[in-house]
């Protein structure tokens, strides 16, 4: 079968599917107080379930009028839940299920945090940028805190003085000699941000956060990308690695980074991570490879500590630098258990078991951690669909699936998180050697031909293939391949944050008319449009417009505009930080529009406008 032919295929697969499906998609848990009730949020289906912990029962189930994105359990039993995506809300529920009151929050909210005399909830708004803080209470926005990029989950330290807020993305050029994400803390006695910590170089689609029991250390997990390597192999994580990183919970610096993996099986995706009660023990989901890692804590730290001496911890750690390398650091501490479920994400503890909610298989995994070899519990949250009916989901499974790559080490999303960018630029060997370039967006990459930066790819279909072949470094099915093309051709454009009521500002507006005026639109053509009507900003064409240093007069694709809000860093290599960057400095000879002559002011417009889609 032709790639274009499976393109039409998957094509017909989409609109094919049975619509009133409906997964449930378990992502997030927590636990009550009295330790009486696992809570777990339904992320596609608008629910919230609450489970028995001792005989892993559903007890009730609740519905909202979103789907949930997050979940907190104050001292006092209330639930607060965040819900939807631009139109943003947080929800007051009861240990009963009744909604008690809501507030309008920002654009697709995530993570709430109730402090520890349960009187105020912090919240992440992703695609804000920002973190809100709200009284309990009355539900009253008190404060909106600027973080870095793509706020994804945070955690209370220091007795709640301290809000660690763990970035998503880096938010930095991609031409820079450290590129990773960032942790932000904030001072909740002043509300305000105290400073943003980089995680180590190549850090990025950080997931997960929590602290100690006593509030000393916090710990985040992430992928740890070694782009600065060409891509000619996966072996001792040649390019993606797991990282957990570990941080003074009392003054937000930086410790350290331990790595998840063993020297020839990585743990891709690493997701959520909990500590017992007793503090005794730390417990990563890894989402790419279907287990969860059990680590002694206590062990931890004296291996920490150790290295920080400068004293020999394994045949690789003599140093504190050292042990971000160190493949066999965690061995003799840590054991790896398979949950026997698709995209394990939440986890929580509830002595002497830990919760695990399976993303993909509608599941929710009991694990007796005390246990040398644990049995494990599987509560069936939903009847079991056939995915092999449904190549949209299985794709959106496959795409996250680091389990068929090569000794585990990533899946698609390990450079592609939800699908979208990592912020790095990697050398892929498809254009020769010494010549990165920047992760792109997968959105509509089916109806934007040619593929990657330099459009040396012909269609989506060819992309994707290569991708399984020299990027996760194995042979698969084409059923496979056809359902990662249908996933992603299923995907959706998210509402920019910079549209005003889902319509243009009055700014953007400005915009529109330079956008044309500056002769941008001669290449980013708003002629095409996808099927739900979004301008896709192309005319399908390459140009040798941009390169520069050894690239200097090679042609590269004209990228569509689609999403472009959430893809900076921008140009093919990554060293313009902000539209205006494109705009200005990285177009002194007005070769990429005829930006030079605008004022300042239409500079901010044409940007507003293009950062609108």
């Amino acid at each position: 079968m032709n790639h274009r032919n499976s393109i039409m295929l998957s094509l017909l697969f989409v609109t094919s599917q049975v619509m009133a499906k409906t997964y449930l998609s378990p992502e997030y848990v927590a636990v009550s107080p009295d330790r009486k009730a696992v809570y777990v949020t339904a992320a596609t289906d608008k629910k919230l379930l609450k489970i028995a912990p001792e005989t892993a029962q559903v007890l009730e189930t609740w519905s909202l009028k979103k789907n949930p994105s997050g979940l907190a359990v104050a001292p006092d039993g209330m639930l607060y839940v965040t819900a939807g995506a631009e139109d943003g809300m947080l929800y007051k529920v009861t240990p009963t299920g009744k909604t008690q009151e809501k507030i309008e929050v920002g654009h697709t909210p995530l993570s709430p945090v109730v402090s520890p005399d349960g009187q105020t909830v912090y919240l992440l708004n992703r695609f804000n940028n920002n973190v809100m803080v709200i009284e309990t209470a009355t539900l009253k926005l008190v404060q909106t805190i600027s973080v870095v990029r793509e706020p994804h989950a945070a955690v209370l330290a220091a007795g709640g003085k301290l809000l660690f807020v763990a970035n998503h993305l880096p938010h930095v050029k991609a031409t820079d000699d450290v590129v990773a994400a960032s942790v932000s803390i904030i001072d909740t006695t002043k509300r305000t941000l105290l400073k943003s910590v980089m995680l180590p170089n190549g850090s990025t689609g950080v997931r997960g956060i929590t602290v100690s029991p006593d509030g000393k250390h916090v710990y985040v997990t992430h992928t740890f990308g070694r782009y600065q390597l060409p891509t000619t192999q996966l072996e001792r994580g040649w390019m993606n690695t797991a990282g957990l990183s570990v941080f003074d919970g009392g003054t937000g610096d930086y410790i350290n980074t331990v790595l998840l993996d063993d020297v020839d099986l990585g743990a891709a995706n690493p997701w959520g991570v909990t500590v017992s009660a007793d503090g005794k023990t730390l417990v990563v989901a890894h989402a790419g490879t279907r287990e969860i890692s059990v680590i002694d804590r206590e062990a931890l730290h004296r291996r920490l500590e150790q290295a920080a001496k400068n004293e020999k911890v394994t045949e690789v750690t003599r140093s504190a630098s050292d042990v971000p390398n160190d493949l066999s650091f965690l061995v003799p501490i840590r054991r790896r258990i398979k949950v026997e479920g698709d995209g394990p994400r939440g986890v929580v503890t509830c002595a002497p078991y830990v919760f695990v909610a399976c993303y993909f298989s509608e599941s929710l995994v009991k694990v007796n951690i005390e246990e040398s070899a644990p049995k494990l519990q599987t509560l069936q949250l939903s009847k079991k669909f056939d995915l092999a009916q449904d190549r949209v989901r299985r794709g959106e499974m496959l795409f996250n699936d680091g389990a068929m790559c090569f000794q585990q080490w990533q899946s698609c999303a390990s450079c592609h998180p939800d699908a979208r960018t990592d912020g790095l630029n990697w050398d892929l060997i498809n254009d020769g050697i010494g010549n990165p370039k920047q992760t792109k967006n997968m959105l509509y990459s089916h109806l934007t031909p040619p593929t990657m930066v330099t459009g040396i790819r012909k269609d989506m279909a060819l992309c994707n293939r290569k991708g399984l072949t020299h990027i996760q470094f194995v042979v698969r099915p084409e059923e496979d391949a056809l359902c990662i093309d249908t996933y992603v051709m299923s995907l959706k454009p998210v509402p920019s944050p910079y549209l005003q009521d889902g319509s243009l500002s009055t700014a953007a507006k400005r915009g529109k008319k330079l956008f044309q005026q500056a002769g941008c639109a001669d290449c980013h053509s708003t002629r095409k449009e996808a099927p739900d009507g979004t301008p896709l900003f192309t005319d399908l064409k390459t140009h040798p417009l941009l390169g520069i240093g050894n690239e200097e007069g090679r042609a590269f694709d004209t990228t569509t505009l689609a999403e472009v809000w959430r893809t900076a860093p921008y140009l093919y290599d990554g060293r313009a930080l902000t539209m205006e960057e494109v705009l200005t400095t990285c177009n002194p000879g007005d070769v990429h529009g005829a930006t030079k002559k605008l004022t300042k002011i239409e500079l901010t417009d044409l940007a507003e406008y293009i950062l609108s889609y």
